[in-house]
């Protein structure tokens, strides 16, 4: 394992690691499917573009849920039962897909099996809810604060080289067969709840707060109680989230839009699709170390502009790729010269987003408050996706896809600037470890 024996591990953090890097694995090859889902349903499932939004809007949606569950997730005494339970629901669902028809015109005779597959998935992602904030917890009380970051990036390369050849081997089988997703995705469903009973295989005290039941509304109450006490009290990680909020808007409105850009404007095969959605991992892959160890040494809030200007870069490149549409192919993928640089460009923000996202959260508060600050993070993802989708679906229907990518090149814009204010006039974030 890269570097591993030079960090000077406790038996712990080893047997930790090793485990949680086993999930990110198997994670993975789910993935590395997912990544092609939007594509699927508006190309193989013939699905609307508002329809296609939608899928992405579960995918970020259902953790407004967690208002409740996080108040939930304080009180349960025990959590590896529950992920374990989460996941032979959420992850199991995906084994209905085998029961969809193998053909287009059943598909349309029938009329509603887009609206199944919208609520499976809807299923699959409400599970994130709980997942989630419990990776941020388990591994905040094993590993140490400086090794963090590391151990978090050293798993999450392996996540990427899977995930990697998982989208390319499913791309190719979707050219063959548009609907292998009907055997595809049983086999994740199997992989999905294997991943989670070894992630509840890594050893912690469990601890849960002792209180009395309470109603549904007063627990809501109090669980935005506690959200907003996080947010107003800790103002590095107030600004923080505003810049977040600036570039998941901009992240959002363009991401359906892309997909419709590569259906429609650049007329791609699965297997080119595949390529674009995932070949800047190879990118990622390799330079995640750095980042996760430059995430351990700088002001997350610093790192978030070298993010936000990542994303910008590739957007920008896309829309490029409308005026200047000369490609070359490729074993049968079409590979636009402008869109190299999307590829380096998003392979950085694949490696720097997938940290920022995910653990960042957790540098601006203590070990035991990991949970609650990645819930917070994460109820203001879902805030955002309720609307960010289908404004992008809007905004290409009336302006078309270039003022789409440059309103969200302005927003990114606007969080780099705000995330610059905050480390200059605050630059002291409370790390506790």
């Amino acid at each position: 394992m890269v570097r591993i024996n030079d960090l000077g591990l406790t038996p712990r953090e080893k047997l930790s690691y090793k485990l949680h890097t086993i999930y990110m694995v198997l994670e993975g090859v789910i993935l590395g499917i997912l990544v092609l889902n939007e594509f699927v349903f508006i190309k193989g499932l013939l699905g609307s573009n508002y329809q296609m939004s939608f899928l992405f809007i579960f995918s970020m949606a259902v953790y407004i849920f967690l208002i409740l569950i996080n108040e939930f997730l304080k009180r349960v005494k025990n959590r590896k039962q529950l992920l374990r339970i989460t996941g032979i629901i959420t992850r199991g669902v995906l084994l209905l897909l085998f029961f969809f028809p193998d053909n287009t015109q059943e598909l349309i005779d029938a009329g509603y099996y887009h609206y199944i597959f919208l609520a499976i998935f809807f299923v699959y992602y409400f599970g994130n809810t709980i997942i989630n904030p419990s990776i941020n917890y388990i591994l905040k009380k094993n590993y140490k604060h400086e090794n963090f970051g590391k151990l978090y990036s050293y798993s999450t390369s392996l996540n990427k080289i899977v995930m990697l050849v998982s989208t390319f081997i499913y791309g190719i089988l979707l050219d063959i067969d548009p609907f292998v997703f009907r055997h595809v995705f049983p086999i994740a469903a199997v992989l999905g709840i294997v991943s989670l009973f070894t992630l509840t295989a890594i050893p912690y005290k469990e601890k849960f707060e002792i209180v009395k039941p309470q109603p549904v509304l007063q627990s809501i109450r109090n669980s935005i109680k506690d959200m907003s006490n996080i947010i107003t009290k800790n103002h590095t990680y107030r600004h923080f989230q505003i810049g977040f909020m600036l570039y998941g808007f901009a992240f959002m409105i363009s991401y359906t839009v892309i997909t419709i850009f590569f259906y429609k404007e650049l007329n791609l095969n699965y297997s080119s699709v595949a390529f674009y959605r995932n070949a800047y991992n190879v990118l990622a892959i390799v330079i995640l170390p750095f980042f996760g160890k430059l995430l351990g040494d700088i002001d997350p809030r610093r790192f978030a502009i070298y993010t936000y200007a990542s994303i910008a870069l590739y957007i920008l490149m896309l829309a490029i790729t409308k005026y200047v549409p000369y490609s070359f192919d490729v074993l049968g993928v079409t590979i636009y010269y402008t869109l190299i640089l999307y590829i380096l460009a998003h392979g950085v923000f694949a490696a720097t987003m997938v940290l920022l996202w995910n653990i960042g959260s957790a540098y601006f508060c203590k070990p035991e408050e990991a949970g609650s600050y990645q819930s917070v993070h994460l109820v203001l993802t879902g805030m955002r996706s309720l609307v960010s989708p289908l404004l992008g679906v809007v905004f290409y229907e009336a302006f078309g896809f270039t003022v789409t990518f440059f309103i969200a090149i302005a927003s990114l814009i606007i969080g780099m600037i705000i995330m610059k204010w905050s480390y200059t006039k605050y630059p002291t974030v409370e790390i506790q470890a």
